[in-house]
């Protein structure tokens, strides 16, 4: 096992937490990441205490259950009330005031749980977005949002919340989060006939583990955006290098099952997701897009950069053309990069985002023919067209010899008729 992840150095920075955090987690909660690494000597430890282990052991949805406290801060009280317009019956957002093109629902998931969406039209969109929150939000949070990416972009938007979240029923977890985007998505193939090929999933931090959990089961998505994304849940906590069975939203290995374009954004100075998250996942990407790197930019803060909304715009343009056409409108940038992975974005004369060089044009005649020598062929072509060349010169200077001969002879003309002229007049 790897120095970073002994076990016991987890099991130290795990109870520093409890420290900090003792409303959220017992010792026991804790002890069972212990448990979880070590194995049969610490489930020996922990039989002393007389906690539940089962064979494997672990301690049922123990381990869950802390990644859950870890994973999500549901706001409280929520931000906004579900009330019911008298006369039209209608379902609104309190306290926002009603919008012609924003309807308010309520979405039954697999899970028995009931969660509440917002589904904000535009009528020019040709896409639409199924945006997936934050872990420490709500709908009233993001409602304002909602409608300026709507406006901003031009695309339906649909935004909901998880179980527990807002006035969403149940308790917010994995398994949760999962139905609960797949209570949306069915929403929109049902109510509104959105097709696959015509949805954009968004997925902003936690939200990345719902989102890439879908997106990895529809192969046929317009595209992805990957908003200040987790590579794991554990992976927030701890730097691990293999996956565990107890890990949450296990990001690092669904990308890879993503067909779909992707665009990542993370702040550079984010203190909660660490950048490498958002680095490592666009590296791991098959269709890449140009990544936002926000240079300074923190964790909630990346709405408010300019070049936030820009490049979001780019990319629903670029994703909105047909495949032939964002390939042939490439220049200088390679939007989409299937195998290119990312060398160090921050080098002291580049700029945030990864560009490539245009090529430069070689004046180094004798090295270019050099370099094509091992190629008969084109030396083969190399020489007929210098020959052509040649043979061009010959015939120019052939005809400028024509020429200064036919001058000669006009001249010689020329002086005898002037000769002829004088001696008839003498």
């Amino acid at each position: 096992m790897a120095a970073e992840e002994d076990p016991t150095m987890i099991f130290l920075w795990c109870h520093h937490s409890a420290s900090l955090l003792p409303p959220l987690f017992t010792y026991e909660e804790l002890e069972s990441v212990l448990l979880v690494f070590s194995g049969a000597r610490s489930a020996r430890i922990l039989n002393k205490r007389k906690l539940p282990i089962n064979r494997e052991g672990s301690m049922g949805g123990m381990t869950s259950s802390m990644a859950a406290k870890f994973a999500f801060f549901p706001p409280n009280p929520p931000s906004y009330k579900v009330v019911k317009d008298d006369i039209t019956g209608l379902l609104l957002l309190s306290p926002f005031p009603h919008r012609e093109n924003v309807e308010v629902m309520k979405l039954p998931t697999r899970k028995g749980t009931e969660i509440v969406a917002v589904y904000v039209r535009h009528p020019m969109a040709t896409s639409t977005l199924l945006y997936s929150h934050g872990n420490a939000a709500d709908l009233g949070q993001m409602y304002e949002l909602f409608i300026e990416l709507s406006i901003h972009l031009r695309v339906n938007l649909l935004g909901y919340d998880y179980s527990g979240y807002g006035q969403s029923s149940g308790k917010p977890s994995e398994q949760h989060t999962y139905a609960d985007i797949e209570a949306a998505y069915k929403c929109l193939e049902e109510n509104y006939g959105t097709k696959q090929e015509d949805v954009i999933l968004y997925g902003q931090s936690v939200g990345s583990g719902p989102t890439l959990d879908l997106a990895s089961r529809l192969p046929r998505l317009r595209a992805v955006v990957l908003h200040s994304p987790i590579l794991s849940g554990l992976r927030v906590m701890y730097p691990v290098k293999r996956t565990y069975w107890f890990d949450i939203y296990k990001n690092i290995d669904k990308i890879l099952l993503v067909k779909c374009p992707v665009l990542v954004i993370h702040g550079t100075a984010d203190e909660v997701v660490d950048f490498s998250h958002g680095k490592q996942l666009w590296e791991l990407c098959k269709e890449k897009y140009e990544p936002l790197w926000i240079k300074g930019g923190n964790h909630c803060d990346i709405e408010l950069y300019p070049e936030y909304i820009r490049h979001l715009k780019k990319f629903v343009a670029t994703v909105e053309r047909p495949p032939s056409q964002r390939m042939s409108s490439r220049k200088s940038v390679d939007q989409f990069e299937p195998s290119r992975k990312s060398t160090d974005i921050f080098e002291a004369s580049r700029k945030s985002t990864d560009r490539r060089e245009k090529p430069r044009h070689s004046t180094d005649k004798p090295e270019h023919i050099k370099s094509q020598s091992n190629n008969p062929d084109k030396l083969d072509k190399l020489r007929i067209s210098f020959d052509q060349i040649e043979r061009s010169r010959r015939s120019v200077d052939c005809i400028e010899k024509s020429r200064k001969s036919i001058d000669l002879q006009l001249e010689r003309g020329r002086k005898s008729v002037d000769r002829l002229e004088r001696i008839r007049t003498g």
